[in-house]
């Protein structure tokens, strides 16, 4: 199964939070599954470490590369095509960030592993 982590999904399998379900922390470990952090998390992740809502143990330009490959998490860069998608979905969520998440999941075909039950009503597959 192909896989793609919402930013928080991310952040709580780097740091080893207990917010992570067993279901997705198993389906993320899984050697058969490919797992994917969009470039739309690391744009987040940045956004969110300049004004102070996200600390980070380190500088995030090395962390983050560091942590991903850690994981063995493959990138997903945001293509025009995911971006497309936009005009498709219906208005459900106001975060820009996990729009594009559902975006990209739709477009390349993966299943998003998020918490959000807003993200949860969009049509892509969704994970917990």
């Amino acid at each position: 199964m192909k896989v793609l982590l919402d930013t928080c999904t991310f952040l709580w399998l780097i740091v080893g939070g207990t917010e992570l379900s067993s279901r997705a922390r198993k389906l993320i470990r899984d050697p058969n599954n490919e797992v994917y952090l969009s470039s739309v998390s690391t744009w987040e992740i940045a956004v969110k470490h300049s004004v102070g809502r996200i600390q980070l143990p380190g500088p995030i330009e090395s962390f983050i590369i560091e942590m991903r490959e850690r994981h063995e998490i493959r990138p997903l860069e945001l293509t025009e095509e995911a971006t497309l998608q936009l005009p498709k979905l219906p208005d459900i969520h106001r975060d820009p960030f996990d729009r594009m998440l559902v975006c990209q999941a739709i477009t390349h075909s993966l299943t998003l592993v998020t918490p959000d039950r807003h993200i949860q009503s969009y049509p892509a597959r969704i994970l917990w």
